[in-house]
């Protein structure tokens, strides 16, 4: 996708005021602009609510699986709203709002992400995610009431997106089963007024324990096996790893104990992982060279090693035909859409999504001096200006979601491009084999 995509001497920190704004929107024809304008004018009529319940989640920031108040204000919202609640859906903070009109008709999924980060918060505004999973359902609902369109809409509650993947948890579990494509939006550093359609990277987590053997360091050291030295050597090989990785690889961790004294041997270490590359296959591989570091300290040092694979997310697959729609009408409505920024260098759990049927996952930027997981997108992610670029996009993810909802014709694209997709996929898997 990033072929053709627009330069920018846009740096993070970089902003601009509405008088001084400088691209130019086509503000031209959308497809169905009856049904825009009805998307537009029942999100800004829901501005206030949604800000206040924007502020309620920011305000209180809750680590994965932790997401109850969240889960209480959101499903509380949705049930005002008319649409059929489950609470604790299928984990203990996950949640699902249904809607349905007439017999038949497609399924439009759309997700609500909900958790923080310890310490600094709603740095990665998942708060506005959750506001923009509500307006999107809201707004769709309202548009098949007044032109009496058949389907249904499915809005999940997702918990635990840092560190957790929840939304894989919830894949397994059938969460998704009976959606005809899935949409849900993410905050992030960007030209101003943009969004994104830019992939992300893959990411394989892994925790790794050495066990050893304690002895007096002084005393007899020679009769123990040091945990702590075998995770250094782990460390230091990938970084020395690092150099024949390519650019586009990122691995990342940190180790910890238990009990440790400078006079005792420590006989346990711990190191968690993060392997990232663009695509699930070549963390595949990835992952290979580095368990082999952990493999080797464990020999050098005599130390037993336990080697964990965690979770696993993929990386987003945007499809071409929903990607398509989105950009269309946020160029026309508001601003312009590229393939570079976003959340390309980060993860998500909704790549899994991606994998499993059609979906979406567009960022948008919101003006901050820092990028995501830092205080300053905390602050950021609290601003009016982010969530009224967060209203933006919902309206046209609502868009986007109501053609799917109504052309039969674009319905059969977009499974189209998935099937297109799918079998790229398997194609770029066996060069990396390969």
């Amino acid at each position: 996708m990033a072929q053709g995509a627009p330069k920018s001497t846009w740096q993070p920190g970089d902003t601009v005021s509405d008088a001084n704004r400088t691209d130019e929107l086509v503000n031209g024809v959308v497809h169905r602009p009856e049904f825009f304008e009805h998307i537009d004018a029942t999100i800004t009529a829901l501005d206030g609510d949604l800000f206040d319940l924007n502020q309620d989640i920011h305000d209180h920031p809750e680590l994965r699986f932790e997401e109850r108040h969240a889960h209480d204000v959101l499903t509380a919202f949705m049930e005002k709203q008319g649409f059929e609640v489950t609470h604790h859906h299928l984990l203990e903070t996950a949640w699902v709002a249904k809607f349905t009109r007439g017999n038949g008709g497609p399924t439009l999924g759309v997700n609500s992400e909900m958790d923080a980060l310890p310490g600094i918060g709603h740095a990665c505004g998942h708060n506005l995610i959750a506001i923009s999973g509500v307006a999107v359902a809201c707004a769709a609902k309202a548009t098949m009431e007044k032109f009496d369109i058949s389907g249904s809409i499915v809005l999940l509650g997702t918990p635990a997106e840092e560190g957790g993947s929840g939304k894989a948890i919830l894949l397994e579990k059938g969460a998704y089963e009976g959606m005809d494509a899935c949409l849900m939006c993410h905050p992030a550093p960007g030209p101003p007024y943009s969004a994104s359609l830019s992939s992300c990277l893959a990411l394989q987590r892994i925790v790794v324990e050495f066990h050893g053997h304690t002895a007096h360091a002084a005393l007899s050291p020679w009769e123990g096996q040091n945990a702590v030295d075998a995770a250094v050597l782990a460390y230091n090989s990938i970084s020395v790893l690092r150099q024949q990785l390519k650019p586009t690889h990122r691995v990342h961790g940190m180790f910890e104990g238990r009990d440790w004294a400078p006079n005792i041997i420590p006989d346990y270490a711990k190191m968690t992982w993060y392997v990232r590359a663009p695509t699930r296959a070549e963390v595949h591989v990835a992952v290979k060279r580095v368990t082999a570091c952990f493999e080797a300290a464990g020999l050098a040092t005599g130390c037993k090693v336990d080697i964990q694979m965690g979770n696993t997310t993929y990386d987003l697959r945007q499809n071409t035909a929903l990607g398509e729609e989105f950009a269309d009408v946020f160029t026309k409505k508001f601003g312009p859409v590229d393939y570079i920024y976003g959340i390309a260098q980060a993860s998500t759990d909704f790549g899994n999504i991606t994998y499993a049927l059609p979906s979406l996952h567009p960022s948008f930027a919101i003006p901050t001096k820092g990028s995501n997981h830092t205080p300053e997108f905390t602050e950021a992610a609290g601003s009016k200006e982010a969530h009224q670029a967060c209203l933006n996009i919902s309206k046209v993810l609502a868009a986007t979601g109501v053609r799917l909802l109504t052309d039969e014709k674009y319905l059969a694209r977009v499974k189209e491009t998935f099937a297109e997709d799918l079998r790229l996929r398997q194609a770029e898997a066996e060069m990396v084999k390969a």
